[in-house]
């Protein structure tokens, strides 16, 4: 019997995907008033969000703050003369109109055609790439390529793809340098379903991860599954009453909270033990949203 040659072997090995390639590239917060974002979350975290200029949407603007691992948070409002039409249309409009928060989150890829094509091979369906960018305040016009993954608005359930066209450290580090050290980067982006063996096989199917472990947070109030050694953690409200389980129902299975590695957490803080770790809560009713801080880091 002839052995199979390599050119019939490479397909298979295209579609696998290691943990360690899921790398977060930035993830983000959506409201209807960027400076009312900015001031919130500078108050809970001591951090000073850079603004980061206009996108080229006409709908939308942005503020950041970018870490050390070369992850950002975004904070995305409407612009003060937006076009009503670009808003209405924008896919995140409903997390913008009704200050929805956590809304995405992105995976850097060096390839945003071949990604696209392998997650197509997978049974995934993947939108057409696409070049985007905005202008900095000083100026400076930045651009990017993107791909929407999965069902839904972009970068809710999957993640959606980004390569940069523009050196990429002109759009992360407005300023030449990380915008706070305190934190490491965004280490987990916990997503809301309504399925969450559905998502797990969806996820499992999408990038030939192993089977996640499993916890409950009561508090929380979700049954978690987290893929290990990736920032993926699916969440789903462990009844009908549950805040996620109304989240999901007004914004579909997308992000609801983002967690930053950190040294340690403040005092007297709520905490939460996940899979072995422990995540520090900021005041979500200051902040508006729910951001953790997974100690240790």
């Amino acid at each position: 019997m002839r052995t199979p040659s390599i050119c019939f072997l490479l397909p298979a090995l295209i579609l696998r995907l290691s943990a360690a390639d899921l790398i977060i590239d930035h993830a983000t917060v959506a409201g209807a008033h960027l400076d009312v974002m900015r001031q919130a979350f500078s108050a809970a975290t001591g951090i000073q969000p850079e603004y980061g200029g206009a996108h080229s949407n006409h709908a939308t603007e942005m503020a950041l703050a970018s870490f050390p691992d070369g992850s950002y948070l975004e904070l995305m409002g409407v612009q003060p003369r937006s076009d009503p039409a670009a808003v209405a249309s924008h896919t995140w409009s409903k997390f913008l109109r009704y200050n929805g928060g956590p809304c995405a989150f992105a995976l850097r890829v060096a390839d945003v055609t071949a990604e696209t094509n392998r997650l197509k091979a997978a049974g995934i369906p993947v939108g057409t790439p696409e070049r985007s960018g905005r202008t900095r305040p000083d100026g400076l016009a930045i651009s990017w390529e993107t791909a929407d993954v999965g069902p839904g608005p972009r970068g809710s359930l999957f993640p959606f793809l980004i390569r940069d066209i523009t050196p990429r450290g002109q759009r992360v580090n407005p300023t030449g340098k990380p915008t706070t050290t305190r934190f490491s980067g965004i280490v987990k982006v916990v997503i809301s379903v309504s399925d969450l063996d559905g998502a797990v096989a969806q996820y499992r199917r999408a990038f030939g991860l192993a089977e996640p472990k499993r916890d409950r947070d009561t508090e929380f109030g979700a049954d978690l599954a987290w893929f290990e050694g990736t920032p993926i953690v699916l969440a789903k409200g462990l009844d009908s009453d549950s805040w996620l389980t109304h989240r999901v129902d007004q914004f579909g299975d997308a992000p609801c909270a983002f967690i930053l590695g950190a040294s340690s957490g403040p005092m007297n803080a709520r905490q939460s033990d996940w899979f072995g770790k422990t995540i520090v809560w900021t005041n979500d009713a200051r902040l508006g949203w729910r951001l953790g801080m997974e100690t240790g880091h």
